[in-house]
């Protein structure tokens, strides 16, 4: 097909559409209350059926077929029908649901009529209903032949032999979900007329798809669009609780789309439901002298003074509201009284409704915070919380109060103690007017200990605030000497663990390092001592000095070979050989000493080997003899 024809196709098309849907169309000003209703009831059974003179559709209890009907509050009556409840979503509330009959004859589509009667001559009316293909196009039953919803709105005159307005709502079609639509018809009585016949008639033919649902259909009369509002132009007003609105005036604004001339009653309400007219209050204008608490306003509109109580010849202008914003008390969370150096805030309740403000006083004041549903405040004290509705901007003048205060609580700090092994410790807070517990179980102000540990003390006050703090014992152990030894040149000693020691080997004269050099040889007694007081220790040690060299030349300097300390051994044994292993001297008794002969001859310079035995302890070696 080329481009022209496939054009030209769509243009005839969305034509045929256009035509289609004209002569529908909604009240565009205000209606009056229905003069007539049908929302098909409630229940949970199907039906009941509609009489002959209202459809010429068969009724069947479930599942209708071309041509068929039934009543229910659930639209899906066949497996291909959307799952869905009536327009208003009530509890079992009901719908009208059609089967499109598959005799295309306007007579077989007539799935719908009903006389009105009783109304004005002259006069606009509005006839709707809301309408749902309730194919459900997501289970592919019509396999791309659906045939679409197409209704058309018809009112007849009373003789069912004139027409007086109509309207085609269309092609509706199938949706993969359930979807309601509402469809109107105006029209207005001619002369002579006050009787009417509604019908609704399905254009297309039966067939999958041309399955339809009708709710609520409503027919009530059309007039002007008329507002109402105040000297100001407004069309509501808030009020705060306890204000008075002195002489009110409200005018009705007809927009004359209707009408010509106009007729007026003015009603009021407490509710906006109930209403009750106001008698003598006829004009366009309404003075109310004086509103203090909600109310509604509104007027009948007529056209006719005749007909401004007519339900079937009126309508209804907007609602002037004048509404009364009650104050709100903020609800307080309680009273705050803590201890020193817990944080909390004073609040109230928090609720969308309100903003709440904060003063240091009951009326006046310096505001403390803004908008905010709590408050921390830096001194003891009552604190007012203001409320200030969202909607009316309405304070509340009555403050709400809380009580804020901060125990003071004694400050206590951890602290950690040194004492010796074996030794004990008083631990004490002093303070009055206070309960101490201490881990212990003691409750008095002081308390002695002995151990290592962690001791906790509790005070509590007479508030019933209770502050704590740790008291860390730490044992600090005697020194334990391990070792004594001579290292090359040095006495080193050792202790079994390491600490704060210090020490000596006279007892006098005490450093830091456990090593002494350059000693001469000779029973010492070594001091370790802890530098905090907490014990000295002693043990002697025969520290023995065997020179490596020595130099027989008469100056007086290691002129003989000596060893420091011998004089303190039980047994002394000495042999001192040369290189080929002959002995040439030996002794058995200390102090020993050689001054470098042998049989009273001078041995030359040479390395000269001992062997010495102290105690049960031998010690080999040489030394340098030097001329």
């Amino acid at each position: 097909m080329n481009k022209k024809l496939i054009t030209g196709v769509v243009f005839i098309l969305a034509s045929l559409s256009l035509q289609a849907q004209s002569g529908l169309g909604f009240c565009q000003g205000n209606s009056g209350d229905p003069i007539f209703e049908e929302d098909f009831g409630q229940g949970t059974e199907n039906g009941p059926a509609l009489t002959s003179e209202v459809t010429t559709y068969e009724f069947v209890n479930q599942a209708p077929q071309d041509g068929q009907y039934t009543i229910s509050n659930n639209l899906m009556q066949l497996g291909s029908f959307h799952n869905a409840s009536d327009h208003t979503g009530n509890a079992n509330g009901k719908a009208l649901i059609v089967n499109a009959s598959d005799d295309p004859s306007s007579e077989s589509g007539l799935f719908y009529q009903i006389p009105i009667n009783g109304l004005c001559i002259n006069n606009s009316y509005e006839f709707s209903a809301f309408l749902m293909n309730v194919y459900d196009t997501g289970n592919g039953v019509c396999s791309g032949i659906e045939i679409p919803v197409n209704v058309k709105f018809q009112i007849w005159d009373e003789t069912d032999t004139n027409i007086l307005a109509e309207g085609n709502t269309g092609d509706i079609y199938g949706t993969n979900s359930p979807v309601w639509e509402q469809f109107a018809l105006t029209f207005t009585t001619p002369p002579g007329q006050n009787s009417v016949i509604l019908k609704m008639i399905n254009n297309g033919i039966g067939g999958c798809g041309n399955d339809l649902a009708i709710d609520d259909i409503v027919f009530k009369s059309c007039g002007d669009f008329t507002e109402i509002v105040n000297e100001n132009g407004v069309t509501s007003l808030q009020i705060c609780e306890g204000e008075t609105v002195n002489k009110l005036t409200l005018e009705a604004n007809p927009d004359f789309s209707v009408y010509d001339t106009h007729s007026y009653q003015w009603q009021s309400s407490a509710d906006g439901e109930n209403w009750t007219s106001i008698p003598g209050e006829t004009d366009n204008q309404l003075i109310i002298s004086e509103v203090n608490e909600t109310q509604f306003f509104r007027s009948l509109v007529a056209e006719d003074p005749m007909n401004i109580n007519n339900t079937s010849c009126n309508s209804i202008s907007t609602t002037f509201e004048v509404e009364k914003i009650d104050f709100i008390d903020p609800v307080s969370l309680g009273e705050v009284f803590i201890c020193d150096g817990v944080v909390r805030e004073v609040a109230v309740e928090a609720d969308s409704s309100i903003r709440v403000d904060w003063y240091d006083s009951e009326n006046g004041g310096n505001l403390l915070a803004e908008d905010t549903f709590d408050y921390e405040p830096e001194n003891n004290g009552t604190f007012y919380a203001e409320a200030t509705t969202v909607e009316g901007n309405c304070t509340n003048p009555d403050r709400v109060a809380i009580e804020y205060a901060v125990y003071e609580t004694p400050e206590l700090f951890d602290e950690t103690l040194e004492i010796c092994e074996g030794e004990s410790i008083s631990l004490s807070e002093d303070y009055s007017h206070v309960d101490y517990l201490w881990s212990t179980g003691e409750i008095s102000r002081s308390i002695v200990v002995d151990s290592a540990g962690v001791y906790t003390l509790e005070l509590t006050t007479g508030d019933n605030c209770v502050v704590s703090k740790e008291f860390r014992i730490e044992t600090i152990p005697s020194p334990i000497i391990a070792n004594i030894s001579k290292t090359d040149n040095a006495l080193v000693i050792k202790t079994t663990f390491e600490g704060d020691f210090s020490y000596s080997i006279d007892g006098f004269s005490f450093q830091s390092e456990p090593v002494f050099n350059n000693l001469e040889g000779g029973l010492y007694t070594v001091y370790v001592r802890e530098n905090n007081g907490c014990g000295v220790v002693t043990e002697e040690f025969l520290y023995i000095d065997v020179p490596k060299f020595f130099t027989p030349n008469a100056d007086f300097q290691n002129d003989t070979f000596k060893i420091g300390g011998d004089a303190h051994f039980d047994t002394f044994k000495i042999l001192i050989f040369d290189r080929y292993g002959k002995v040439l001297i030996r002794g058995n008794k200390a102090p020993f000493e050689w001054d470098g002969t042998y049989n009273g001859k001078n041995l030359p310079s040479d390395d000269y080997w001992y062997q010495i035995k102290l105690n049960d302890k031998v010690y080999t070696g040489n030394i340098s003899l030097i001329r």
